[in-house]
């Protein structure tokens, strides 16, 4: 069960690890986690740990969610692409944050799942589609920021080539049997610089739609 105390204590943790954006501290403060975590682990949902949520898909650490947003550098005036909408717990936070989200997952339960959750939190900023996020979403492209809750040998070049000049894309990037680090990439008038921001580990970024699967 979440508490003012719970989420308080959350936040806490994360500056005392160096997130000092207080705008995304306040963000994360406000949105229940407890919304986004399976029944089975209510208990944990203000750990700083990733839980599983199905479909071998992950509710990320805490830390590395305020890390995500922190690098991104908003200023609430960005509209972005996320890559995995999961539980869609990234978007919820990040709705409190960008002009508008546009979000994509490949499990179309997930994808219900996460839109049911929009609904109740009322966070109308969130635009949601099932679909191949190697791809993106050209309609909607260009965007001021790209975030990708999945890793990957390298950034989709697609995903760079929807990124304004001057925009910013956070994404893991190394394979699942070694160390991956999170990487901050900008796009310039003269190409794509990489920043790497810390180690991490995030499930594999997949082409296609999933079919229906067990969770």
């Amino acid at each position: 069960m979440s508490t003012p105390a719970h989420r308080a204590r959350l936040v806490l943790a994360l500056r005392s690890a160096g997130i000092m954006d207080t705008l995304a501290l306040s963000a994360i403060e406000n949105v229940p986690r407890e919304l986004f975590v399976p029944d089975a682990f209510q208990d944990r949902a203000y750990e700083d740990t990733a839980l599983p949520i199905g479909y071998g898909q992950t509710l990320s650490q805490p830390l590395v969610v305020a890390t995500m947003i922190q690098s991104l550098a908003l200023s609430g005036r960005e509209k972005l692409l996320e890559v995995g909408t999961g539980s869609g717990y990234h978007a919820a936070i990040l709705s409190h944050l960008c002009r508008r989200v546009y979000t994509i997952e490949r499990h179309r339960p997930l994808l219900a799942d996460a839109q049911t959750r929009f609904d109740v939190l009322g966070l109308s900023k969130v635009v949601t589609m099932a679909g191949d996020g190697i791809k993106g979403w050209p309609e909607q492209a260009p965007f001021d920021r790209i975030s990708v809750t999945a890793a990957g040998d390298a950034p989709p070049q697609q995903l760079l080539d929807q990124l304004k000049v001057g925009g910013i894309m956070i994404m893991p990037v190394g394979r699942q049997s070694r160390v991956q680090q999170l990487v901050r990439f900008r796009r310039t008038e003269d190409g794509i610089e990489s920043e790497p921001l810390m180690d991490v580990r995030f499930v594999p970024l997949l082409p296609g739609v999933a079919e229906a699967a067990e969770a």
